[in-house]
């Protein structure tokens, strides 16, 4: 039902919203990060009001006038000094337009606070911004919902947010129901993160419609200015406060008043003198007001005359005074006051009271008490405050002032508190964190539904969980030795021996499980500086090795650190070695997993279908891959996260390539069209038209000015890779041309043909230089040597080529591949050569002796590309398996046989009393065979397509066969006669089985349903809902169902009498060891007990009993299986 649980409109506005579906309303607390309505109320309560006299001056400004009624004008930016009233100036300008605005308009804004992580972002301001819109104006969710239907809550989360949003807004802007709508954000320079793209998409954004209109605030910031372009010509304005001091001045007076006014303790004779000093002493700053007032206030202030007096002028004076209060405390006061400051002031985001009392050295229970912190906290009023336990500065100016101090001997160095906070984390951690902190107990519970408890164990160190190393990190970079000490060493070793699964699983509990990738990157990059430490790095190596092979278990349930983690790690994992207690009960797997940790450092996850190409940026940070889910998928390479997914081309994405300043992003498809984007915001910059078919290659030259692309035209085009101008078309292949690579001085470009042929060409005149002629079969993919004195060649004819690119002599002949060799690829030093092949292979070849170094094995389809990371340590290769890998690079008698099918065989079946076969076929017929003679012994037709699977009932009386016609028909065996057609499956049915007693029926169909029919009458009893296609379905003599992935109670068995007809299609209840439809999952009793990596899931599977035998994919034929692996034992 369909219910309005939004019903506030902007403050002065009636709720808009109508009624929401449910997915409209999850969509809409997906997208909820803050109600800006909510913080404008906040703000203006701490400030103590509101006053319409402090900001009417600004409605009458020529500026803000000009800006509101002008036609042209669309972005007004107010700017002044810290403290000057810039936030309460945008809270009065919010409070006018609601009032004056037309009912039909929107007003939507954003107030950015430094101090709080969840508003001090880019992503943040956007969500803000749209959710108020959406709040006003439904109909602008269906922007959200394309993509929300596809990617969820993530859609708003992480580092690819910002692109998704981006699109989103934009889309929202230009949306012809729009009416005329006001923007505001306040406090621009308090955006900690991607600041310059907020900036640049508001300078973008105020010049599509003369519909929309931007006012934001900030600081006096020279970048600030230069990137939102003020000018003459009346667009953007600026309002200086500055500039405008007769009227601040006037505003702080009246400020100045309403706060005097509240002050009981003051007789009208007393509050007139401190008014006079405070107007005098105030500067237009009213977070100087507001300080001076708030000691006024306080318990101590027995001569407010005296405090009004003593009160320096200028914010970083009074802080200075303030500071020297601080010290005037009882000394235990004041240095507990300086351990409170310090930790804040270095801490990377606002710490909670839990944390901030483990974390700043309070002394026994000062720091385990939350009222006591709360206490300190209090007597640093003048710099801090607690909102929802949460402790903030009460300004940036003030974070800034102490900060500052930190320089000199007010508090310790920074670097020591850096120290500190490392060492405080560890401790707190080796001593609180243990096995099932929330107590899920259930393996396989997903961290989407996990509840923080009310006594959350994890309060006190979720900041140390996440953020030990780096202030590790930045403790040693100030460092004069620049490495781990041994004390450090031994403390880390200790954690990591005992209590590093716990951490993982604190990591996934707290949503931080990328950040801990991070953190062992950091760590390894640290210990790498102490040659005396080899048993050190190799333990940093191996743990880094686990949370990156694991990652995808652990982020999805926090229990698989023990269960998934554990089980598919080497044997010789000093990790799994530690924490064999710690591993699942009664689950073995046969054959072992290895001894040692394989090549692949990463699997990535998140293409949709196969996987065409990968590249590296030239700093080794990121990682493209292309699909033919249409996609460009740009990844973090230290852990592993999608950053960025580019959605734009209409059809297949077959190659893709950094620009060599890492900035641009060009990929090619099917489309017939060539992309150009921006690899930071992922916007796309241009699309290159002009193929006349598809498009397979593009290349960037090494100066980044061209672009080459590779077409099934037969033709190569050079474009201008900043204007997008087509400069060449370069014709004489005979054939579709497949690869495309430029020289590293790029003054040549080589192209591979369909046409056998390899072609280089002056990349400037475009005249054919060489061609290269020697493979027997098309040229899939050529690259050249970075010295671009060498050019490999791949072929459909199994082997590598490597030519001399100056004489065009082939130099040698690689051999070895068992399949077409799809792509190529040299090491950034030219020495090795990397291949990738149909065989399911990578080969890391010798570039110099053609000798092959390593066979790398593990994708279950072909390999279609491969690349080297720019400092020739990693290797990457994608696949049709749809699956990146990251890899490091240095490290039977026949019997009879009988004859009378027209077409392929795909089933046979014995008679319970092995005196018949019967045998389906692609020529649509069942052929019934006497199983001694071999002598045909019925032909049964009826089907209209291929038959698919066949089984005899437990007397051998009836025959029953499956169809691609979507049909099962049940015949009597003897006669061959049909005796029903059962319909109801909506696809193929690949599968069927008797029950014992042959009274019922299952069919198993490629509509990822099981059927159970009544065989005498052809009803259907019950329809279950797998989720995938099964192959196996057989009875057993109790209410069960054997299937390819597990035993199924089927209620349709136990039944007294017939289930009605057409009843709803059901869910499944497994009994025992099963896999999950969807392949991931090993279930007990239909409750994930196991995940399985993804080289480890089934293309075919068995289960008997307690034990399942799971089939690999190893080959392109779904009918290939080259080895039962794993067999998974359950006890």
């Amino acid at each position: 039902m369909a219910v309005n649980i939004y019903n506030t409109g902007p403050v002065g506005q009636p709720g808009r919203f109508g009624d929401l579906t449910s997915k409209e309303e999850e969509c809409l607390r997906d997208l909820f990060i803050t109600d800006p309505c909510h913080d404008k109320i906040r703000i203006e309560e701490i400030k103590g009001g509101l006053q319409e006299d402090c900001y009417r001056w600004v409605l009458e400004h020529d500026g803000f006038l000009q800006w509101r009624d002008g036609e042209h004008s669309r972005l007004l930016w107010i700017k002044g000094d810290p403290g000057k009233g810039k936030t309460m100036l945008l809270c009065g300008i919010i409070n006018e337009l609601n009032k004056s605005i037309a009912k039909r308009h929107l007003l939507s804004y954003f107030f950015c606070e430094a101090t709080d992580s969840r508003i001090n972002n880019a992503t943040a301001v956007l969500r803000g911004l749209i959710y108020r819109l959406v709040v006003q104006q439904p109909s602008l969710l269906s922007h959200i919902r394309e993509k929300y239907d596809h990617r969820g809550k993530t859609l708003f989360e992480g580092t690819n947010a910002w692109a998704a949003l981006f699109e989103i807004f934009t889309n929202i802007l230009q949306d012809p129901s729009l009416s005329s709508t006001y923007l505001i954000i306040d406090a621009l320079d308090e955006c900690e993160v991607d600041l310059p793209k907020l900036l640049n998409f508001i300078v973008q954004k105020s010049t599509i419609s003369s519909r929309v209109k931007w006012v934001v605030s900030s600081r006096n910031d020279a970048n600030i200015e230069r990137r939102l372009q003020v000018d003459d010509s009346g667009m953007r304005l600026s309002l200086e406060l500055k500039e405008n001091a007769e009227q601040v001045s006037r505003a702080v007076g009246l400020y100045i008043d309403d706060k005097l006014s509240r002050l009981e303790s003051l007789n009208n004779s007393l509050r007139n003198q401190v008014r006079d000093i405070l107007r005098r002493k105030a500067d237009g700053t009213f977070l100087w007001v507001a300080l001076v007032v708030r000691e006024l206030e306080g318990p101590g202030s027995w001569d407010p005359l005296q405090v009004a007096e003593e009160a320096p002028p200028g914010l970083h004076q009074l802080y200075d005074r303030m500071m020297n209060q601080i010290q005037r405390l009882k000394e235990k006061n004041s240095e507990m006051c300086r351990l409170l400051l310090s930790t804040a002031c270095v801490a990377y985001r606002p710490l909670y009271l839990a944390e901030m009392g483990s974390l700043c050295g309070l002394s026994g229970q000062v720091s385990t008490l939350v009222r006591n912190v709360r206490t300190i906290v209090v007597m640093c009023s003048s710099f801090l405050t607690v909102r929802g336990d949460q402790v903030y500065f009460i300004h940036q100016s003030a974070k800034d002032y102490l900060s500052d101090k930190m320089r000199n001997t007010v508090f310790p160095s920074e670097r020591r508190i850096h120290y500190d906070m490392f060492s405080r984390s560890l401790k707190l951690m080796s001593s609180a964190l243990k096995r099932d902190m929330y107590s899920l107990i259930a393996p396989g519970f997903p961290v989407d539904k996990v509840q923080v408890p009310v006594h959350d164990p994890l309060a006190t160190m979720r900041y140390s969980c996440v953020h030990w190393v780096d202030h590790l990190c930045d403790w040693d970079s100030n460092s004069a030795n620049h490495g781990i000490d041994s004390q450090e060493k031994g403390a880390i070793v200790d954690f990591i021996k005992k209590k590093y699964l716990y951490w993982l699983e604190a990591l996934s509990l707290c949503r931080s499980v990328s950040e801990g990738v991070l953190a062992m990157a950091k760590l390894n990059a640290l210990a790498q500086r102490r040659a005396d430490a080899p048993s050190f790095i190799k333990l940093l190596q191996d743990a880094r090795l686990f949370i990156m092979y694991h990652i995808q278990a652990i982020q999805n349930s926090p229990l698989q650190v023990y269960g998934c983690a554990l089980i598919f790690s080497p044997d010789r994992s000093l990790i799994r070695s530690y924490f064999k207690e710690e591993e699942p009960k009664g689950i073995s797997i046969k054959p072992a997993i290895g001894d040692q940790w394989s090549a692949c450092l990463q699997t990535l996850e998140g293409h949709r279908d196969s996987v065409r190409s990968v590249a590296f940026s030239h700093d080794s940070a990121r990682l493209a891959s292309v699909s033919v889910d249409r996609t460009v998928k740009i990844w973090d390479v230290g852990s592993g996260e999608c950053l960025k997914t580019l959605e734009g081309h209409r059809d297949s994405v077959n190659s893709v390539a950094f620009s060599h300043d890492s900035a641009r992003l060009a990929s090619a498809s099917n489309d017939r069209t060539v992309k150009n984007w921006d690899a930071g915001s992922g916007k796309c910059l241009q699309t290159l038209e002009g193929h006349r078919d598809w498009v397979r290659s593009v290349a960037f030259s090494h100066d980044s000015a061209r672009l080459a692309s590779a077409s099934d035209d037969s033709t190569v085009k050079i474009w201008d890779a900043g204007r997008g101008e087509c400069l060449q078309t370069l014709e004489g292949h005979s054939s579709w041309v497949w690869s495309v690579a430029f020289s590293h001085d790029s003054a040549q470009l080589a192209s591979a043909s369909v046409d056998n042929t390899v072609k280089i060409w002056g990349a400037g005149s475009g005249e054919c230089l060489q061609k290269l002629e020697g493979h027997r079969d098309w040229v899939n993919s050529v690259a050249f040597s970075h010295d671009s004195a060498q050019l490999a060649s791949a072929s459909v004819d199994r082997t590598v080529k490597i030519w001399d690119a100056g004489s065009g002599e082939c130099l040698q002949t690689l051999e070895g591949h068992r399949g077409s060799v799809n792509s190529v690829a040299f090491s950034h030093d030219s020495a090795w050569l990397a291949s990738a092949s149909n065989d399911r292979t990578v080969k890391n070849w010798d570039a110099g002796s053609g000798k092959c170094l390593q066979t790398l094995e593990g994708h279950r389809d072909w390999v279609r590309s491969v690349a080297f990371s720019h400092d020739s340590a990693r290797l990457a290769s994608a696949s049709d398996d749809s699956t990146v890998k990251i890899w490091d690079a240095g490290r039977g008698e026949c019997l009879q046989t009988l004859e009378g099918h027209s077409s392929w065989v795909w089933s046979v079946a014995f008679s319970h009393d092995s005196a018949r076969l019967a045998s389906t076929s692609v020529d649509s017929t069942v052929k019934i065979w006497g199983a001694g003679s071999g002598e045909c012994l019925q032909k049964l037709e009826g089907h209209r397509d291929w038959v698919r699977s066949v089984a005899f009932s437990h007397d051998s009386a009836w025959l029953v066969s499956t169809s691609v016609d979507k049909t099962v028909k049940i015949w009597d065996a003897g006669t061959g006669e049909c005796l029903q057609t059962l319909e109801g499956h909506s696809s193929w049915v690949n599968s069927v089985a008797f029950s014992h007693d042959s009274a019922r029926l299952a069919s198993a169909s490629d509509d990822r349903t099981v059927k159970i029919w009544d065989a005498g009458s052809g009803e259907c009893l019950q329809t279950l809902i797998i989720g995938q296609t099964l192959f196996r379905i057989s009875f057993d003599t109790n209410s069960y169902f054997q299937t390819d992935i597990g035993t199924i109670e089927i209620s349709a068995l136990s039944s007294p009498r017939p289930l009605l007809s057409h009843s709803e299609p059901q869910s499944p209840q497994y009994q025992g060891l099963a896999l999950s439809a969807d392949g991931v999952w090993i279930t007990y009793n239909s409750e994930n007990l196991i995940w399985l990596p993804s080289e480890y899931r089934p293309s075919c599977s068995v289960v008997s009993k307690k034990m399942i035998g799971a089939g690999v994919k190893t080959g392109r034929a779904r009918t290939v299986i080259s080895r039962l692996l794993p067999i998974f034992y359950y006890s």
